[in-house]
């Protein structure tokens, strides 16, 4: 019969360390005031043994579960997929373990229970992915003492709760200015659902700018699929071309490259005829036909901060929520108007 093998103890660690028992275990726990070449030594040792900490009593030392919720609407989509996958990320390398909640709809009795899922298991905070606006009503609704964080609207748009987010409105303002500097004064917004908080953002900020500019918009709502793009294409190939818009600004990526096929079944060249402006950066957008102009959101660096946040939440600090930059990539599917009635 095979032997279980037993597993390394702290103790083990510090003999070969050449430390205290306490020393390890403040490197365990990435606790400061341990000298760089002594964490270092521990850390040599840690990989020489497979030491793995023990959770239970790392639960019990603290007082603390290490286990923050996550809670979000079912979703597949490329904004609120990339935030999950970067919050567990960050999360495990500050030392904790994610639950992640997923409801079907946003529907408050779903939140409700996955709310008190979380409590159940002693969460030290929660995150919700308030990719829906209604989400952001059901958590300042919840009335517990542990820490929440909303992540998608932005932080005017709750006075009770912390919000952090990628900056849309930034974002979305660069898209309208970008198309403005090439000389569109027409510019059709290709938008998400009206429900969906990110949508609503670039929606508002789009207009804004717009608005300052001078630029005349036009508007069609889609749901954040190819399909809906590629109908709202058609749609825009049937208008008159001296009365139609020059440019898009479409409010995810996908809806553009609906939009993109569109076009070219309808023979309108882009951006010779008509310039595209998408949103997300999602992966191979550089090759789509035309490489897209797009914004880009880092979801690796917002993922960080919430967990930053979240962290000086549970220690009673006060946040840094600042929004987290979008950046305008400007690539082939955009151009002047000059060069378009060449």
């Amino acid at each position: 019969m095979a032997q279980i093998k037993r597993a390394p103890s702290m103790a083990e660690v510090a003999q070969i360390a050449g430390v205290s028992h306490q020393t390890v275990s403040r490197v365990v726990n990435d606790f400061p005031g341990v000298r760089p070449e002594t964490r270092q030594r521990v850390q040599d040792a840690i990989t020489t043994l497979g030491y793995r900490r023990n959770n239970s009593a790392r639960t019990l030392a603290t007082n603390q579960s290490f286990l923050i919720g996550v809670i979000a609407v079912g979703s597949f989509l490329f904004g609120p997929t990339h935030t999950l996958a970067s919050l567990e990320q960050a999360a495990r390398h500050h030392g904790y373990t994610t639950l992640l909640g997923t409801i079907r709809t946003a529907n408050e009795k779903e939140f409700g229970e996955v709310i008190d899922q979380f409590l159940e298991r002693s969460v030290d905070a929660i995150i919700v992915i308030a990719a829906r606006e209604s989400m952001s009503r059901y958590a300042e609704q919840f009335e517990n003492n542990v820490p929440i964080i909303m992540v998608g609207p932005e932080v005017e748009a709750t006075d009770s709760l912390s919000a952090l987010s990628v900056d849309q409105s930034g974002g979305a303002r660069a898209a309208i200015r970008h198309l403005a500097q090439l000389g569109h004064n027409h510019i059709l917004l290709l938008n998400g659902p009206e429900d969906w908080t990110d949508a609503q953002l670039r929606r508002r900020a789009a207009l804004s700018q717009a608005s300052e500019l001078g630029v005349k918009i036009q508007e069609t709502e889609g749901d954040w699929s190819a399909k809906s793009g590629f109908q709202a294409g058609i749609a825009l190939a049937t208008q008159e071309p001296a009365n139609r818009p020059t440019a898009v600004f479409s409010a995810n990526d996908e809806m553009a490259l609906g939009l993109l096929a569109a076009l070219h079944k309808c023979g309108i060249n882009v951006p010779r005829d008509i310039s595209v402006v998408g949103f997300d950066n999602v992966s191979g957008t550089e090759y789509y036909t035309p490489a897209l102009t797009t914004v880009g959101q880092d979801f690796a660096t917002l993922g960080q901060r919430v967990i930053d946040a979240v962290l000086d939440l549970i220690s009673g600090k006060e946040p840094d929520v600042s929004p987290v930059p979008a950046r305008l990539i400007v690539r082939d599917s955009t151009s002047s108007v000059v060069s378009q009635t060449d």
